[in-house]
């Protein structure tokens, strides 16, 4: 199992990062696949095999902690490409909510 489960949907309330911008002053730590839960069920085939998927984006994903769990809000890529080159760890801004 990659992640600690597949979500749909994003059970914590609204947090007001809606940007890359936001996100930055968040500072990024590592976080174990296998403790995330997806916020999306689905997947861009063609996103997970770019090169430059984060090109214009953040280059880590984002997290929520919400309620004990770690939700993975940003990043479902960026995380499966993890996992098929056998690394459990990717860096992440968590956001403690």
């Amino acid at each position: 199992m990659i992640f600690k489960a597949v979500g749909d949907g994003r059970p914590y309330p609204d947090h007001g990062m809606h940007s890359p911008r936001d996100w930055s002053g968040v500072t990024p730590r590592m976080v174990r696949l296998d403790l995330l839960i997806t916020t999306k069920t689905t997947l861009d085939l063609d996103t997970l095999l770019s090169e430059d998927s984060t090109f214009y984006g953040d280059i880590f994903a984002h997290v929520v902690s919400w309620n004990g769990d770690l939700y993975l809000e940003d990043g479902l890529h960026r995380a499966l490409r993890a996992a098929l080159q056998q690394r459990p760890v990717i860096h992440a801004r968590v956001l403690m909510l």
